[in-house]
């Protein structure tokens, strides 16, 4: 006969969270528990730490308590800063005949230090149109293939493979392909401005 496996200890300590807001709100253990459909014992097992509570579990107690999902995992936000983006998984918006790839998504809890970042690709005679009227922040950009006219303001700029190019967004900017070949370009832009 094997023998049962001890309860799985929580990694994540959002039990407090728990426990502080059913306190605030003036509930029993009783009464979130069976409005949860579990028992009072597994409550007070989670609200202590002491377990890890299946996801359908933690979801009704979250419905429960009225909180949203996202507060009782923000720590676990936090001790998790890297993100990663598959190359199957990356977000993509065309522009007319502009091509742009995320490569880095945003995150709104970084405010003005939020950066988001883009491949561009860029079919021969075409351009961008996203910068044209100028925004805040700064951006960034890298020439990966081909031939490009940066234009600032009134000034136009020569990019090939290879060369780099940072500029404050306030002013007018556009990215064009001046080349025959595709363009393809790494762009960064902070803060992060909306990827749509």
């Amino acid at each position: 006969m094997k023998k049962s496996e001890p309860a799985k200890k929580a990694p994540y300590r959002f039990g407090e969270k728990l426990r502080k807001v059913r306190e605030r709100k003036g509930y029993t253990l009783k009464v979130v528990a069976s409005q949860a459909g579990v028992s009072e014992s597994l409550v007070s097992q989670i609200e202590r730490n002491k377990v890890s509570p299946a996801i359908d579990t933690l979801l009704a107690l979250a419905d429960v308590l009225d909180v949203n999902i996202e507060f009782l995992f923000d720590e676990f936000r936090h001790k998790r800063p890297v993100k990663i983006i598959r190359s199957g998984e990356r977000r993509t918006v065309e522009e007319d005949a502009v091509h742009y790839e995320e490569l880095a998504k945003p995150s709104e809890k970084d405010g003005t230090h939020s950066i988001e970042s883009y491949m561009i690709t860029i079919p021969p005679g075409e351009h961008t149109k996203r910068g044209s009227y100028g925004h805040l922040g700064c951006e960034m950009g890298f020439i990966i293939e081909g031939k490009a006219g940066f234009k600032y303001e009134s000034q136009v700029y020569t990019l090939e493979e290879g060369d780099s190019i940072s500029f404050s967004a306030a002013a007018p900017h556009t990215l064009s392909n001046t080349g025959t070949g595709i363009l393809k370009a790494l762009w960064v832009v902070s803060p992060a401005q909306r990827f749509n």
